[in-house]
């Protein structure tokens, strides 16, 4: 936890009162006086509130996602695959690899339901097949390998490790710390450490860079070479960022800064008519054409998770009261495509890019409901609990996303900070 100093000090470098930013800082208040669940405790659960469900229907709602994701059927149902004597992993079954992404939303999933043996497999798969150890990416996971280890490529999704750094601070304060690896306190901070800690700026694909931009103060799509360059917007995670200036050791000033810069990112790269966000975005917003081909330029696959981060951060910090009406208007662009009939990718302005439905999207547009005041958002909830489990070889990231989004919209997506 960040001492009176520490605080001070982000108070000091923002121009605030010491005293002010102290009070605000610890309980999760901003300057305006709104409150998030970091003070209240207070998480909404829109299956009560919204559809009149009970405690012991969520339960087993929740309960039969976790069983079947986690030790059902190997070849149609499960994403957890145990590795005896003491590892698991998540599988993308489509492509039959094991991807930096699902590892660590399986480790969020864990610890947020209080599943520390499944949380410590996954940890010690991705600790030992995953993180580079030594050269210029080490501490930096791997995004992508095959089943039994071995890498398929060593650069590094950045959202991986955002989530693997999260997880293993709630765990920290969930459980307590044990001793090597799973002194998760220890784990996070180094890999906080080597997200800033690389080479500043890069002229060759080849050199590995910081995870985080210090100039824009935002997450960088992969770091390395041109890819630094520019950003996800789904990988933006204002309310991890908070978190991190709570728990971190050092550079809490910059995670502060980072998590209002997100806010104000979001607000430039969404379209103002349909509420939409690209896959991939400039630092100032606006669409990114990386692969030049204008695919990610759209609503795609990737931009999904938009919606759950802006919820998220509404629920844990109350920061920004526009993720209100952005989230309206995100939830009555879907509406009017037919909440039946909506397809999973769109260009910005709103013209369907495919006729392919996708409960991944279902799901991430019923946690949008959490920060919005949308007279239809009882019936996007419903859809969600109406859904079936995501099974077959389509199951892993509709699959995780809906799992998520069961959390989120449960109130069970929870922030743990150290007594």
């Amino acid at each position: 936890m960040l001492s009176d100093r520490k605080i001070r000090t982000i108070a000091v470098s923002a121009g605030i009162s010491g005293l002010c930013l102290l009070f605000c800082f610890r309980c999760g208040r901003d300057m305006t006086g709104r409150s998030g669940a970091v003070e209240t405790g207070k998480y909404p659960n829109l299956f009560a509130e919204l559809l009149g469900k009970s405690d012991s229907e969520i339960k087993a709602k929740i309960d039969s996602a976790w069983q079947q994701f986690f030790y059902g059927d190997d070849a149609e149902e499960r994403l957890y695959y145990p590795v005896e004597p003491d590892m698991a992993y998540i599988k993308d079954v489509l492509h039959n690899d094991v991807r930096s992404e699902g590892m660590s939303y399986g480790m969020m999933v864990a610890v947020q339901l209080d599943k520390r043996e499944e949380f410590d497999r996954l940890w010690k798969w991705a600790k030992t097949h995953m993180q580079h150890q030594e050269g210029p990416r080490r501490h930096y996971f791997a995004w992508q390998l095959n089943t039994d280890g071995e890498i398929m490529d060593p650069n590094s999704a950045s959202d991986g490790e955002e989530y693997f750094v999260t997880a293993l601070f709630l765990a920290a304060a969930r459980w307590g710390n044990s001793l090597g690896i799973f002194h998760y306190q220890r784990e996070a901070q180094a890999i906080l450490d080597a997200m800033l800690s690389k080479t500043v700026t890069a002229d060759e694909d080849s050199v590995i860079t910081n995870m985080f931009s210090r100039e824009h103060k935002q997450v960088v799509f992969v770091p390395t070479g041109a890819a630094d360059d520019f950003t996800d917007p789904s990988y933006h995670l204002p309310h991890f960022y908070e978190l991190w200036a709570r728990c971190a050791d050092k550079e809490n000033d910059f995670w502060l800064e980072t998590a209002a810069e997100s806010r104000r990112f979001f607000r430039l790269t969404v379209h103002p008519v349909t509420g939409l966000m690209p896959d991939y975005a400039n630092f100032d917003g606006s669409p990114k054409d990386f692969w030049g081909n204008g695919y990610n330029t759209d609503f795609r696959f990737d931009a999904w998770r938009t919606a759950m981060n802006m919820a998220s951060d509404y629920v844990w910090f109350s920061q920004d009261e526009w993720i209100i009406g952005q989230s309206n208007r995100y939830l009555d662009f879907f509406y009017k495509q037919g909440l039946d009939t909506y397809v999973n990718n769109y260009s910005l302005d709103g013209k369907p890019l495919s006729g392919d439905r996708s409960t991944g999207l279902m799901a991430m547009n019923a946690v949008a409901c959490l920060s919005s005041t949308n007279d239809k958002r009882t019936e996007f909830v419903r859809a969600l609990w109406d859904a079936d489990i995501p099974g077959g070889l389509y199951r892993y990231y509709d699959g995780i996303l809906y799992m998520l989004a069961l959390l989120h919209v449960s109130g069970q997506f929870r922030i743990f900070l150290e007594k």
